[in-house]
């Protein structure tokens, strides 16, 4: 609907003091984001009132707000509206006067330049509704370059605070006629910008009038003579009425111009309710390319942890005289735990189980590096005890977080002889003819103590002994009393059908684990393999 000319709100409220065209109807006021005029405070209300026009009056009306609408001091339902009628949402917060008079409000030469910055606060306040799709870089250039075409400025610059340490650092610079400027080109004394970070207070200033002179030499010397600079305040809004909003200073916007009296004080006001509504899409922005930058990270971490069970065999493996099967699990997307299989010279079958210490990515680059040793080792004869050696001295030479690990890694004959090497990890079980015991020789940590010496046991298997592998992930996982899951459990979940096939021992094993675990988020990668000798 189209509004008579000339009506305004002036506005003091934590946000500062604005002047607020009313440049459409009904004109909804209230703390919603949405509302044409937004305010803070413990007692407005969502949709708190909205002045409409009826006949050639504005009007009023309470949208039944829980601490009432006031005019003149007066609780009002609907009440015609006159100049300088005084509006309060609540009481104790935002101070609101109606105006119909333009002359009250108008003192600047460039009289398009309030309109036109409320147009870009319009676009603005679209933007954050949105959430934006524009990337950070961009919306700081709409900003500038809108602030600079329409107050006349020769030149700006928003500067943000860093997240981490709270520093103002220059973010964009920009000359009339949307020239960029270089961060290192951009001559001007920081003192301004930092006074109006840590006091949230606009400053709009002659660098040559009172003692100013004095205290701004160096940027007189730049020729610049008068400045305008306003807060970039964020203002979160709580859906809670009895929660007041809060807000946070996020940087400042900067402009500067070598003409006396360039900013005036409409178009310092229209700067200002500029720059609240820019912190609310430089936010987004942020959030947006954060949202982003994670997107393409989750994307980069799915490819590699494609890559990662890529490297694993396939979870059976069965042989003239063995059947394996295994299972991992990762905690996360990608993990530091692996089994695998090899095929060894003179038929022999080779089979491992690691876990290397750490999380992610980096977890992920050293199995992926163990795994390659182990590779290149298929069709030879290299006993466990070499092998583990060699997979710690290359673990040494390699300057690779988180590179520790423990390996357990065996070799199985067709005469049912088997050879193993143990460097730290959780001992295997081997189950045998209605027994069972550990398999535990070998040495440390493999990636920790150069020299270190491994050593290796021969066992003879006989037919139907079974051999059961487990990361420290089983072990140590814990019920929702803080119990862990432990080696007796494990070996009560296999012992009693430890005869059945080991696709089902398996299932057995990780049925119980899931069991135990049930209402515990999973901590650690779970892996574990089961080895039969069957001739």
């Amino acid at each position: 609907m189209t509004t008579p000319t000339g009506a305004r709100l002036t506005v003091r409220d934590s946000l500062g003091h604005r002047v607020i065209v009313i440049d459409k109807l009904p004109f909804r006021i209230g703390r919603r984001p949405g509302s044409d005029l937004v305010l803070t405070g413990g007692e407005v209300s969502r949709d708190h009132a909205e002045i409409v026009l009826e006949g050639d009056r504005y009007v009023i009306h309470d949208r039944n707000s829980k601490y009432g609408t006031f005019v003149n001091g007066a609780r009002v339902i609907d009440q015609p509206l006159s100049h300088r009628d005084q509006i309060e949402c609540g009481h104790g917060g935002a101070a609101l006067m109606f105006l119909t008079d333009e002359r009250e409000t108008r003192d600047d030469s460039r009289t398009g330049a309030p309109g036109e910055l409320r147009q870009v606060a319009t676009l603005l306040a679209a933007l954050r509704a949105m959430g934006t799709e524009r990337v950070l870089d961009e919306v700081l250039a709409v900003v500038l370059d809108a602030a600079i075409e329409t107050t006349g400025a020769e030149r700006g610059f928003i500067m943000l605070a860093d997240q981490h340490t709270g520093t103002l650092e220059l973010s964009v610079a920009r000359r009339a006629g949307r020239a960029s400027v270089e961060p290192s080109d951009f001559r001007t004394s920081r003192k301004i910008p930092e006074q109006v970070f840590a006091t949230g207070q606009l400053q709009v200033a002659d660098l040559l009038e009172g003692d100013l002179p004095d205290i701004h030499t160096q940027t007189i010397g730049f020729g610049i003579r008068h400045v305008l600079c306003a807060p970039l305040r964020l203002v979160r809004y709580v859906d809670r009425t009895e929660e007041p909003a809060t807000s946070a200073n996020i940087g400042v916007l900067y402009l500067d111009s070598s003409v006396r009296g360039r900013f005036s004080s409409s178009v310092s006001v229209a700067v200002e309710a500029l720059a609240t509504e820019a912190a609310t899409a430089i936010e987004n922005a942020r959030l947006y390319r954060e949202a982003m930058e994670k997107a393409r990270l989750d994307d980069e971490l799915r490819t590699a942890s494609e890559i990662q069970q890529a490297l694993l065999p396939e979870p059976r493996r069965e042989g003239a005289f063995y059947v394996a099967v295994g299972a991992c699990v990762p905690s996360r997307m990608i993990g530091g735990d692996f089994f695998d299989y090899l095929d060894l010279s003179g038929g022999a079958f080779g089979f491992a189980l690691g876990d290397v210490t750490g999380k992610g990515p980096s977890a992920a680059l050293v199995t992926a590096v163990i795994q390659g040793i182990l590779g290149t080792h298929a069709g030879t004869s290299v006993s466990p005890s070499d092998l583990l050696t060699l997979v710690n001295r290359v673990l040494l030479s390699r300057r690779i977080e988180s590179r520790l690990a423990t390996i357990f890694f065996g070799s199985l004959k067709p005469d049912g002889r088997l050879t193993y090497c143990n460097g730290a990890h959780n001992p295997p079980l081997l189950f045998s003819n209605g027994s069972w015991r550990r398999l535990e020789v070998g040495g440390t940590l493999v990636g920790a103590f150069a020299n270190t010496l491994y050593e290796q046991e021969d066992c003879q298997l006989r037919p139907g002994d079974t051999i059961a592998l487990f990361s420290d992930g089983i072990v140590e996982a814990r019920n929702t009393e803080g119990e862990e899951f432990g080696e007796q459990r494990i070996r009560e979940a296999i012992e009693p059908g430890v005869g059945e096939p080991v696709e089902r021992i398996l299932e057995r094993l990780l049925e119980a684990l899931e069991e135990f675990t049930r209402g515990i988020p999973q901590a650690d990668d779970l892996t574990a393999v089961v080895v039969r000798y069957q001739p």
